[in-house]
C-alpha cells in the first residue's frame, strides 16, 4: 500500500475541497478542516498562504507528490520557453500514475501508484513499474492481459464519475490507451479549479 493512502481523503478536509471530485469524500458531509480545532473559522490567508495552497491542491491530486520530485518539475518547466504554469501542468499529466489514471484503468490516483508498482502496465509492450516515468505523445499504455479482469480495473472503466480527456485515445474494451498529445491547463478536467500560476509564483519567490 502506498504510505499517502491512509490520509487521502484527510488532504480533502484540509484543503477544504474535493480533490477527485468523488462521491466517497468525506468533505461532502464535513466541509471542516480535521483535528480538534478543525471547526473554528479560518484566518484570511496571506498571498503567501493562497499560493501555498494552490501547490498544495496541485501536489495533493497527483497522488501527494513528494515535495523534492514536485520542485524538480517546476525548474523543469521554469527552463523551457513558454509559459511555466503550463509546462508544469503537461509534465504533471506525463506521470504514467496520472495516465493510467486519465484513462479509467483505475479509479484514483493512489490505485494508479500501487497498480503501476505490482507490474500491472505496460508501455509501448514493456513493463514499467516506476510511477513516476514519463510517458511521451505516441506512447500506448496498456494493462497486462493477466490484470484485465481485476475487479479494481472493471470498476473504474464502468464508473461515471470522469471521462477521458481529449488529448488521450482509449480502448476501455482491450484497457489499452495512447498519449496523443501534451495537454494544456483548459484541457484537463480537474474537479477543482487549479492554478499553476500561483504554483510558479511561490517557488519564484
Amino acid at each position: 500500500m502506498s504510505k499517502r493512502e491512509p490520509s487521502k481523503y484527510k488532504i480533502n478536509r484540509r484543503l477544504g475541497v474535493n480533490l477527485w471530485g468523488r462521491g466517497k469524500s468525506p468533505i461532502n458531509k464535513r466541509e471542516y478542516r480535521p483535528g480538534e480545532h478543525g471547526q473554528r473559522r479560518a484566518r484570511k490567508p496571506s498571498d503567501y498562504g493562497i499560493q501555498l495552497n494552490a501547490k498544495q491542491k496541485l501536489k495533493g491530486y497527483y497522488g501527494n507528490i513528494g515535495e523534492r520530485q514536485f520542485h524538480r518539475y517546476y525548474v523543469e518547466a521554469s527552463r523551457l520557453p513558454g509559459d511555466t504554469s503550463e509546462h508544469l501542468i503537461a509534465i504533471l499529466e506525463r506521470r504514467l500514475d496520472a495516465v493510467v489514471y486519465r484513462m479509467k484503468f483505475v479509479p484514483t490516483p493512489f490505485a494508479a501508484r500501487q497498480f503501476i508498482n505490482h507490474g500491472h502496465v505496460t508501455v509501448n509492450g514493456k513493463r514499467v513499474n516506476i510511477p513516476s516515468y514519463l510517458v511521451r505523445p505516441g506512447d500506448v499504455v496498456e494493462v497486462r492481459e493477466k490484470s484485465k479482469q481485476m475487479a479494481l480495473v472493471l470498476e473504474a472503466a464502468q464508473s461515471g464519475e470522469r471521462d477521458i480527456p481529449d488529448y488521450m485515445d482509449v480502448d476501455l474494451e482491450r484497457m489499452r490507451g495512447t498519449f496523443v498529445r501534451l495537454p494544456k491547463l483548459s484541457d484537463v478536467p480537474y474537479p477543482v479549479q487549479m492554478e499553476p500560476n500561483l504554483v510558479v509564483e511561490y517557488y519564484s519567490r
